[in-house]
């Protein structure tokens, strides 16, 4: 199988992917460089079984609401109450709250932090793909789904702080090279690897690629029916893995 990993930025040029094919006792992996505009991001999610997208599927449902009444002219749905807490639900997702449940920070907030702007790139690539015949599931059921580079490192007990931008190259080389260590059939060449040692958006895209086998393999969290199916339908679902990263080189 393949599985497609896309650290996903507002422009081309910030943007990074890493695919990886997975054999009966090996997996080979491709970074995909150079500026990648949507085109050629829609041709590598087409030729994947699985992608993992970092960022947003959707916004809060409340937040949505909120905009939606404020642009009628209604009231606003947070008339009368005192606090921050009503604003705390337009801020974050549902998956957000399960995210911060489970390893401890919140998320980017899709509706106040600048992460906004890739997910307006992300909603028009989602659209495209349904356009194409390939209607997605923001839960996560079909070829795409979302995930959270830091939380899945955090997860596989590899290093998850201070890893970004040139300040964190020692940090993100640990963790690469530990990943490489609990993975031994994985092949990537040098040049790639040095990639991902002197740039996050690289480092992150392979680790995208890993959880995209994970949920794959049914390796990842999932809404529970009811309230968490029906806001990932719209809001999206971050995938978190749930084993450990050598159980993907399974066969699938």
């Amino acid at each position: 199988m393949r599985s497609l990993g896309i650290d996903l930025a507002a422009e081309p040029a910030g943007t990074a992917a890493f695919e990886i094919i997975w054999g009966d006792d090996s997996a080979d992996g491709v970074l995909h460089a150079g500026a990648l505009d949507d085109q050629r991001l829609l041709t590598l999610i087409a030729s994947a079984d699985k992608a993992g997208i970092d960022c947003p599927f959707g916004w809060p449902a409340p937040f949505v609401e909120a905009v939606v009444a404020h642009g009628d002219g209604a009231a606003w749905p947070g008339r009368g109450q005192v606090g921050s807490s009503h604003r705390r639900s337009l801020r974050y997702r549902l998956t957000d709250e399960v995210v911060r449940q489970r390893v401890g920070w919140w998320p980017l907030s899709v509706s106040t932090d600048l992460i906004g702007v890739p997910a307006m790139r992300c909603a028009g690539l989602l659209d495209a793909l349904a356009v194409a015949g390939r209607p997605v599931d923001r839960a996560g059921g079909g070829r795409v789904v979302e995930v959270y580079p830091a939380a899945a490192l955090k997860h596989w007990g590899l290093p998850h702080r201070g890893y970004k931008r040139p300040k964190g190259a020692t940090v993100r080389s640990m963790a690469l090279d530990r990943l490489l260590a609990m993975l031994p059939r994985l092949v990537v060449d040098e040049a790639a690897l040095d990639r991902c040692r002197g740039n996050d958006d690289a480092f992150d895209s392979l680790v995208c690629a890993l959880v995209a086998r994970a949920a794959a393999l049914g390796l990842t969290t999932r809404p529970d029916p009811g309230q968490q199916s029906e806001r990932a339908s719209t809001e999206g679902w971050i995938h978190l893995p749930t084993g450990e990263l050598p159980r993907l080189l399974r066969p699938a």
